[in-house]
């Protein structure tokens, strides 16, 4: 007769036959670069988590590399912004400064890099304006510039995630015909217009001035269309494709490693960290078991990486030893 619960009374049998493993392999800590030197600044929003000039930002990525992390991306907060976000393609900026620093003081570490204008233009949307619109198509050469700035500057991955059509088009265009045919593109391809980016866009001052991005980014009731939009980013050059948040799309991560032969990517955001920290500090939860269910959850629905800002920690809480 069978009794389940048989497999269930030790801790290691527990572990021997454990169906779901959420390993350092797995992880990417994002991280935030600010103007300056010597500065490391508190997130409000974000318990625990720092904006860092590139001189602090070195420790930083040095504290979880010990811990075994070995990939990180990366979020630039310019100094000065304006209509057309230019200084996110600036050979001076302060994404190209940080990624030229980090790969020349860790060669070895995965550097990947968030593409978009939100946090460069001082209307917050992620593209160009006309007439108080979005303009796609104006906007696709001017992401392609980015990311060719960042791939000049050393990053190994570049992720597009102002969900613009046809931006992987123009972006692998862009990379192939100036000699970056071997950098990947980490497409946000199912980034919906989710309440959860709320600390985020506090940490990086990129909320839209006026208006929302839902004419752009993704309807949250929509499933079918993720897919539509993977294989048309697939199809256009991307090599990993992303699903962004996590936690509340598990049923869009499942269903991209049902139908999808290409990485998978899960973004667990801002919101879904901040909730449990902010339940954890009023000790109605314990942080550890519920960050690591999270991410075990998300593992589970078929992720084949994690983006998540307890990346560090749960390396820490995976090797208690060190």
């Amino acid at each position: 007769m069978s009794r389940y619960r048989r497999l269930r009374r030790h801790e290691t049998l527990r572990q021997l036959v454990r169906e779901t493993r959420v390993s350092p392999a797995d992880l990417i800590q994002p991280f935030f670069v600010i103007e300056g030197k010597e500065k490391r600044e508190a997130i409000v929003s974000m318990p625990g988590i720092y904006r860092y000039s590139a001189d602090k930002l070195l420790r930083a990525i040095e504290q979880y590399r010990n811990l075994g992390g070995k990939a990180g991306i990366f979020f630039g907060i310019p100094g000065r912004k304006d209509a057309q976000g230019s200084s996110a393609h600036s050979d001076n900026g302060v994404i190209q400064k940080a990624v030229k620093l980090i790969k020349k003081t860790f060669p070895d570490f995965l550097v990947i890099t968030d593409v978009c204008l939100c946090e460069y233009t001082t209307h917050g949307h992620c593209g160009l304006l006309t007439g108080g619109d979005v303009d796609n198509d104006k906007t696709l050469p001017v992401l392609a510039r980015v990311a060719l700035s960042h791939a000049q500057a050393g990053a190994d991955i570049i992720a597009p995630s102002d969900m613009m059509d046809l931006r992987i088009k123009s972006i692998r265009t862009e990379l192939d015909r100036n000699g970056f045919a071997d950098i990947p593109i980490l497409s946000y391809a199912a980034k919906y217009a989710s309440a959860f980016y709320g600390p985020f866009r506090t940490a990086v001052n990129s909320a839209p001035q006026f208006g929302d991005r839902k004419s752009y980014q993704m309807d949250i009731a929509n499933r079918r269309e993720a897919i539509k939009e993977a294989l048309a980013d697939f199809d256009q050059g991307a090599d990993l494709i992303m699903v962004k948040p996590a936690l509340a799309y598990l049923d869009v991560i499942a269903l991209f490693k049902a139908q999808l032969n290409v990485p998978i990517v899960a973004y667990s955001v801002s919101g879904e960290y901040s909730m449990v920290k902010a339940a954890a500090m009023a000790s109605w939860i314990s942080e550890q078991d519920a960050a690591m269910e999270i991410l075990t959850a998300i593992k589970r629905a078929g992720a084949d990486l994690i983006i998540s800002y307890y990346a560090q920690e749960a390396l820490r809480w995976l090797s208690p030893n060190r």
